[in-house]
């Protein structure tokens, strides 16, 4: 029996995977534990999972409230400067107290929790990489080196304050394991730590009900959408989501409609809206089952999730890694993309039309979503995070899973 301690971030497409994979090593027989804000990791991974408490600052509060039309190179130096340093800085104590207290044979860190990559080079723990997106090994920062010195400065400020000033790894890629929840089929070929990647595709497994739904309000007879911006872009998104709701007020001849609107900014539901059905949040896992369509941020979470289930998507990229997976997507054939701060109902509903009735786009979300189902998952990560903790070198290619 091994031990593994997942450090995430305050964000639930990052925790997400480590739920699936922690529930599979747990089933093996293996200890497991999470360190991060325990309001963002509880709820997530249930009551009965071990969670060690770390400080840190949330996307969208404070110091970390980012201008809505901060975009591309400034908004990566913005998440940098003001949620990514800051929350490296103020997680450190807690998972070097969690790794003192739990003893764990293998760190499995967040890509962008790069507290646990300097933690455990630090202290002599191996550890492996979890890579909710892909954005960073594909090649994103390409062409803008400039961006790329300032980043690596960034880093090696952090390492030489919080770390092991003599360390050599880059703590975004462990030298042991990269665990990367997609596949080439959608990311395509890396272009960064390619010797050190394994493709396991979407860790989807079963997540404690967080809230209700009303089941019966779905029409089988209708194609059903779901609209969402995800958790970190509801003060973004109130333009968008009321584009959203005219196009599917325009359509209900046709479909139907679910939008998570988290911030509240669509308000009460009107007459028109009989078919169109406003929420706070969803349980999107079990409502992507009955999915016919997703439009969304090209949250990289959202998007594996949808293709996982064979729904094609209208995207539309905001900031950070999100304009690098909704290229990846279309170039898979699966979705259509949209420009997220000037997109009209119209452009929206045309979209939609597209990915509903031209069966190319659904086609090409089931393809993507067989190599995902070939991967491995959950599974596949747990057995690469095995062998790391018997102390292989390095993680051969991803195992055969039995499905």
């Amino acid at each position: 029996m091994s031990r593994f301690l997942f450090v995430v971030p305050p964000l639930v497409g990052h925790i997400n995977p480590t739920v699936g994979v922690g529930a599979e090593l747990a089933a093996r027989g293996h200890q497991v534990a999470w360190a991060g804000m325990p309001d963002a990791v509880r709820p997530l991974v249930g009551d009965g999972g071990t969670v060690f408490a770390c400080g840190g600052p949330r996307l969208g509060e404070g110091g970390a409230l980012r201008p809505p039309d901060v975009r591309g190179p400034g908004a990566l130096k913005f998440l940098w400067e003001r949620f990514l340093g800051p929350l490296a800085e103020e997680m450190t104590s807690g998972v070097r107290a969690a790794v003192a207290e739990f003893r764990p044979d293998v760190l499995v860190a967040d890509q962008q929790t790069v507290a646990g990559g300097l933690t455990a080079e630090l202290l002599g723990v191996r550890w492996a990489t979890s890579a909710t997106t892909s954005a960073e090994f594909a090649g994103a920062l390409d062409g803008m080196p400039k961006v790329d010195a300032w980043l690596e400065g960034l880093l090696d400020d952090l390492r030489h304050r919080m770390g092991d000033p003599a360390g050599t790894a880059d703590p975004r890629f462990s030298p042991h394991l990269v665990l990367a929840f997609t596949t080439e089929e959608l990311a395509g070929r890396p272009v960064r730590a390619h010797d050190r990647i394994r493709f396991v595709g979407p860790s989807i497994a079963h997540r404690p009900a967080t809230c209700d739904f009303p089941w019966d309000w779905l029409d089988p007879a209708r194609p059903s959408v779901l609209v969402t911006l995800g958790t970190a872009n509801a003060e973004a998104g109130t333009r968008f989501l009321a584009e959203c709701r005219a196009a599917v007020r325009g359509r209900t001849d046709r479909l139907q409609a679910v939008i998570t609107d988290p911030a509240g900014s669509l308000g009460p539901p009107t007459a028109d809206d009989k078919d169109v059905l406003v929420l706070p949040y969803v349980p999107q896992l079990p409502l992507l089952e009955r999915a016919d369509a997703v439009v969304c941020h090209a949250g990289h979470n959202t998007v594996c999730e949808s293709l996982w289930h064979g729904v094609p998507l209208v995207v539309a990229p905001i900031r950070d890694d999100q304009p690098v997976v909704a290229a990846q997507v279309v170039d898979a054939g699966a979705a259509v993309r949209v420009r997220f701060g000037r997109v009209t109902a119209s452009k929206l509903g045309d979209a939609l039309d597209a990915v509903l009735w031209e069966p190319g786009y659904r086609a090409a979300a089931e393809r993507v979503g067989a190599s995902f189902r070939a991967a491995g998952g959950a599974a596949a990560a747990a057995i690469h995070l095995e062998r790391l903790a018997a102390g292989a070198d390095e993680a051969p290619p991803t195992p055969e899973v039995t499905k």
